[in-house]
């Protein structure tokens, strides 16, 4: 299993376009149920974006990059940051119902 927390903050006149995207992406997800893979997004009042995925596979592949909704929020992404995404990958301290149990 591999988490991973990407963390990145948008051009004000961009942010409701990226969650825009952002929210195809999950509708996508819903319909196509896809395994191994949990996927959580937060926007906050600074427009920064935080997307925690945690995938199955310990190699980190995910069914996540295959989804057109994916692939067309990442189009442009790094145009819509005035920060631009930071990827760390991320081990669970503490977790109350949030995420799977590690």
């Amino acid at each position: 299993m591999m988490r991973r927390l990407i963390r990145y903050r948008t051009r004000p006149d961009t942010s409701d376009t990226n969650a825009a995207l952002i929210s195809a992406v999950f509708a996508e997800l819903e319909a196509a149920q896809p395994d191994g893979v949990r996927y959580l997004s937060l926007r906050l009042d600074d427009d920064t974006f935080i997307h925690i995925v945690e995938t199955a596979a310990d190699d980190g592949a995910s069914a996540l990059p295959k989804l057109a909704a994916f692939q067309a929020f990442q189009g442009g992404i790094r145009e819509r940051c005035a920060e631009p995404p930071q990827v760390r990958q991320a081990t669970i301290v503490g977790n109350y119902r949030m995420l799977s149990e590690p």
